[in-house]
Order: C-alpha cells, then sequence, then structure tokens
C-alpha cells in the first residue's frame, strides 16, 4: 500500500503523477480502452480538504464541469442532460441514456429508499462519537459483473464513504473501486470534499481530514500527462460553503436552479450574466456561480462575457483554474 500525504489536492495528485510514471511497483495493466499504468492499494491523505483544486494538471481541468458535477450530485439528480452541457463527450464515458446508472447524487439520495446525506447529518449530529455513518453507492444487483460481462456502460468508481466527528472536525473516508489519475481524480477531489464541507457546516463542525483510498490508481499510456507548474505556486481556496443546513438547503437550491437555467435552450446572453451576478447568498456560492457563467457564456461563443464573468470570481484558487481552462480552450 502506497500513501501520499499533503496539505492540498495538487500536492498529493502531482505526487501520485511521478509515481505513475517512475515508481518500479507500477504494472502495464490491460483495459477495455487500452492499456494502463498502474498501482494498486493507494491512499491519498489530504489535511487540508478546502484546497481541492489540482491546478497542476496539463492540460488543465475544467472547473464549471467539476462544480455542475458537485450541483448535480448534492441535488441527487441523474439526468445526462445537464452534465452534458458542462462536458459535451460526457456520454462517452457514462453511455448515452437520459438517466446516468451510476449517478452519485441519486445513489446516495434516492436509490435505496433512505436519502443518506440527510440521514447521515442527523446521526452525526444525535451522536457524534458514532462510527456507523456509511455513505452507500455501489449496488451489487446492479453493479456487479455476470459472466457475461459488466451490467452498464456507469459503473461507479467511487463506492463507498465513511464518515465520522473527532475533534470537533468531519473526517471523510472515500472508497474508490477504480481511478483515473488524468480524468477522474482531479474532479473526485472537488466533489467529495465539497460534500465534506456542505455536510460539515449541515452538522456544525469544522471540516477534518480527507482521505481517498483507490484500488486501482492508473492512468491510460495514451494520456501523456505534464505537470503546468510547481505545486508550490498554487493560490488557495479562500472560500467557504459550510452553511447551516437550513442556509444551506435554501442556497444550494437557488445556486443549482440558476446553474440548470444557464444550460437551457432559451437562455440568452443577458440571462447568463444576470443569473450569474444578481445571487447575493455567501461568496463562495457567488464565486460558482461566476465560473458556470463564464462557461455557460464560452460555450455559446460569447468570449467577452465569458472573459468579464470569470473576472468576478473573487476565490485564488478557483479564478486560477478558470483561467487555465479557458486558455487551454484557446478563447
Amino acid at each position: 500500500m502506497r500513501v501520499f500525504s499533503g496539505q492540498t489536492a495538487d500536492e498529493v495528485w502531482g505526487a501520485a503523477r511521478d509515481a505513475l510514471d517512475t515508481d518500479p511497483e507500477v504494472g502495464v495493466q490491460s483495459s477495455r480502452n487500452g492499456p494502463t499504468r498502474e498501482l494498486m492499494h493507494i491512499v491519498f491523505d489530504i489535511a487540508d480538504p478546502l484546497q481541492r483544486w489540482v491546478n497542476s494538471r496539463e492540460p488543465a481541468i475544467n472547473p464549471a464541469f467539476a462544480l455542475a458535477e458537485v450541483l448535480w450530485i448534492i441535488s441527487g439528480s441523474r439526468d445526462l442532460a445537464f452534465l452534458e452541457f458542462w462536458h459535451r463527450d460526457i456520454a462517452k464515458y457514462v453511455g448515452a441514456a437520459e438517466e446516468v446508472h451510476g449517478a452519485y447524487g441519486w445513489r446516495l439520495r434516492h436509490h435505496f429508499g433512505v436519502d443518506q446525506l440527510w440521514s447521515a447529518a442527523d446521526a452525526l449530529i444525535a451522536d457524534p462519537a458514532g462510527r456507523q455513518v456509511v455513505l452507500q453507492i455501489w449496488d451489487p444487483a446492479l453493479d456487479l459483473p455476470t459472466a457475461a460481462g459488466s451490467r452498464a456502460e456507469d459503473i461507479p468508481c467511487n463506492v463507498t464513504a465513511m464518515l465520522k466527528v473527532r475533534g470537533g472536525r468531519l473526517e471523510w473516508t472515500q472508497f474508490c473501486r477504480s481511478n483515473d489519475l488524468f480524468r477522474g481524480v482531479p474532479y473526485n477531489f472537488v466533489q467529495f470534499t465539497s460534500l465534506q464541507e456542505i455536510m460539515a457546516g449541515w452538522i456544525g463542525v469544522e471540516v477534518g481530514g480527507y482521505r481517498h483510498w483507490s484500488d486501482s490508481l492508473h492512468r491510460y499510456e495514451t494520456d501523456p500527462i505534464a505537470v503546468a507548474s510547481s505545486t508550490t505556486d498554487q493560490p488557495p481556496n479562500i472560500d467557504t460553503v459550510a452553511l447551516s443546513r437550513d442556509q444551506s438547503i435554501t442556497e444550494l437550491s437557488e445556486v443549482t436552479s440558476r446553474a440548470r437555467r444557464m444550460t437551457g435552450d432559451t437562455a440568452t446572453l443577458e440571462g447568463i450574466q444576470q443569473l450569474a451576478l444578481s445571487y447575493d447568498g455567501c461568496v463562495g456560492f457567488r464565486n460558482w456561480l461566476a465560473v458556470l457563467g463564464a462557461e455557460a457564456a464560452r460555450r455559446r461563443g460569447a468570449i467577452e462575457l465569458a472573459r468579464s464573468l470569470g473576472n468576478e470570481c473573487s476565490n485564488p484558487a478557483l479564478a486560477r483554474a478558470w483561467s487555465r481552462w479557458q486558455a487551454r480552450v484557446g478563447k
């Protein structure tokens, strides 16, 4: 077992990237999409999960898509259309069905007949010392392969999470059966550390450490990864989206609604600008909407508006992620 420890997501991602390139324990493993370089039984240990942005990956990640995924998950959604707006090729990875088979949010909030996020918060408020809070994504009836092969195109990679409150902090351990270092890990860090932060607010505690277990950490040999800049030169995330549960639910509902309206066929550039800039909730969510609005404008060819909206983001880490994405797409 290998442990990559650090203060930030960017730091531990960079260490794993180097290991996949140079570690003698790396094996070459075949897969349905071609040969991979693989390390097994890997743990990422992030001391400060608020520093969730992997800004040293080259090419840059799409921060608007990452934020849209968080909203899609926390709202318990499973519709493909919303994700497709932010990532045109997402169907290549999750299939073309209108409803995504392994949608994390749907599994967490609806699939098993219980809202696991709500119930987990209730349990940890009632008993902060508890050791029984487990969030389940994997469903063997739908996800376990048969002799004929995989049951679906989108089998969940993240399968479960364990939550504990210790020392007034919410500790989060995420378990992943398979992790693509290039396409998956940076987005998983944003997804689940954001859930951790939001739920810490619901429970009324601080954010603790984040640990991410990957039983198969790999990258495809066709995916050369360069490091854009030193991991010591990454600006900090200065926002928080840890709010009381009532306020959080209200604000998340509004932010999600605005993000969805940005994707609609009838959305105008003026409307997108209004949706991005008129929000008067917490600063963290205002910055999310600035980046989502910038990307919505960019996808409609309104490059100057995209730049203007992106410049409204006051969070240094998120602003860096957006500027790197903008440079990548060349507009």
